[in-house]
C-alpha cells in the first residue's frame, strides 16, 4: 500500500456523497430516471430470476431507526441483500438517535464504518444533520416533514397502472417498454387527509412531472410554505395545478387517483377524538367519489398503515385500489436509490 493511499484514508478534506434527503432536490427527469431504474429491477428480479452481478458485495447498509417501520425496513433490507451487501437494523432499542450520544457524533461514528444509512427519524433536522456530517450516503427513510422514498414508489405504481391501462395489457408485464415521462402528465391526484410530510413530498415531485394535486385537509392543518412555494413554482412550469380546500369533494372533482394516509400517526393516540371530529366527512368512500365528481375510473392509493377511519373496506380492497402493488414498489425504488447512490456514485 502507498503512502498516498494512507494519507488519502485519514484525509479530513473528502467530497461531500451523495444524499436522497427529498425529491424536492431533484428534476422531474432524475425521478423519472430513477422510477425507470426501479422498474428494471423488479423485472430482472421478478420476472427474469437473471441477475448474477452483486456491486454491494463486502458492503453495509446501517438501518438507523428511531420510529418502527415494516415495508420501508423489509424494502431495504431485501434491496440490500438482492444487490449484495448486507443491512444492519440499528432500532430504538440498539441505537438512539440524539439520545445519550450527540446526533452529531453518532453520524461521524456509524458513516465511518458503513457504506451507506437509511435513516427513519422524528424531526426534519435531524436527517439534514446527518446527511451534513455523514462520511457516506444518507437516504430519508422518513422524516416529520418528508418521506421520498414512499413518493418514488407511488410515481412507480401510477405508471405501471397508467401504461398498462392504456395499452390494454392485462395478461403480462410491459412497464419496461415505456418510459414513465410518457404516462404520468396530465393526471390529477386528489389528496384527502392530513397535511403531513406524505402530502409535502407529494407536493414538491407530482407537479413537476405534470401531475396535478388538489389538497383538502380540514381549517388548521396546512402544509410548509417553503413546501406550497416549490410545489406552485414547479406547476407552473410544468403545465399542472395546485389547489388547496377543506372540502374533500371539491379536491376530488375530476380526479384520476384519490390518495389518503394514517389522521393518527403513532405518538397522537390521546389526539385521536379530537381529530375524528375534524376530519368528519374525510374517510375516502365510493359514495364521496362519486358526490364529489372523480373520474368514473379513479384509483386509490395509501401508503400504508391504514385505519378504516381513512378509508372504508369498500374502496381499500377494491379493483379501484393499489395500495398491494404500491407497498411492494417500496423495494424496487429504494434499490434504484441505493444503486444509484452506493454503485453509480449519484442520482
Amino acid at each position: 500500500m502507498s503512502e498516498d493511499t494512507i494519507s488519502e484514508g485519514f484525509s479530513t478534506q473528502r467530497p461531500k456523497p451523495p444524499h436522497f434527503i427529498t425529491t424536492a432536490d431533484y428534476t422531474a427527469e432524475q425521478l423519472l430516471d430513477l422510477v425507470d431504474r426501479a422498474i428494471e429491477f423488479k423485472v430482472e428480479s421478478k420476472y427474469l430470476k437473471n441477475r448474477t452481478e452483486r456491486p454491494l458485495t463486502g458492503k453495509t447498509m446501517a438501518l438507523l431507526f428511531s420510529k418502527r417501520s415494516t415495508r420501508t425496513r423489509v424494502a431495504t433490507e431485501t434491496a440490500t441483500a438482492y444487490l449484495g451487501g448486507h443491512a444492519m437494523f440499528l432500532g430504538g432499542q440498539d441505537i438512539q438517535l440524539g439520545v445519550n450520544e450527540s446526533l452529531l457524533d453518532t453520524s461521524r461514528v456509524v458513516s465511518s464504518m458503513v457504506d451507506g444509512i437509511m435513516a427513519r427519524v422524528g424531526g426534519h433536522e435531524e436527517i439534514e444533520m446527518l446527511a451534513q456530517e455523514s462520511a457516506v450516503p444518507i437516504i430519508n427513510a422518513l422524516s416529520d416533514k418528508y418521506h421520498p422514498t414512499q413518493i418514488l414508489a407511488d410515481l412507480m405504481t401510477i405508471h405501471e397502472f397508467y401504461h398498462h391501462r392504456n395499452n390494454n395489457v392485462t395478461d403480462r408485464y410491459t412497464a419496461h417498454t415505456q418510459h414513465p415521462s410518457q404516462t404520468l402528465k396530465g393526471l390529477k391526484v386528489a389528496w384527502v387527509g392530513d397535511a403531513n410530510n406524505i402530502l409535502q413530498e407529494i407536493l414538491v415531485a407530482f407537479p413537476k412531472c405534470g401531475i396535478s394535486v388538489a389538497a383538502a385537509a380540514p381549517a388548521g392543518y396546512k402544509c410548509d410554505d417553503d413546501v406550497v412555494a416549490i410545489a406552485q413554482a414547479d406547476a407552473a412550469k410544468s403545465g399542472a395545478t395546485v389547489t388547496f380546500t377543506t372540502n374533500p369533494e371539491e379536491a376530488v372533482k375530476d380526479a384520476d387517483i384519490i390518495v389518503t394516509d394514517t389522521w393518527v400517526s403513532m405518538g397522537q393516540e390521546e389526539e385521536k377524538a379530537k381529530r375524528l371530529q375534524e376530519f368528519a366527512g374525510y374517510q375516502v368512500t365510493m359514495d364521496l367519489a362519486k358526490r364529489g365528481g372523480a373520474k368514473p375510473d379513479w384509483v386509490f392509493m395509501h401508503c400504508l398503515p391504514r385505519k378504516p377511519e381513512e378509508v372504508d373496506d369498500e374502496v381499500f380492497y377494491s379493483d379501484r385500489s393499489l395500495v398491494f402493488p404500491e407497498a411492494e414498489n417500496r423495494k424496487w425504488t429504494i434499490m434504484a436509490i441505493i444503486d444509484a447512490l452506493l454503485v453509480r456514485g449519484g442520482i
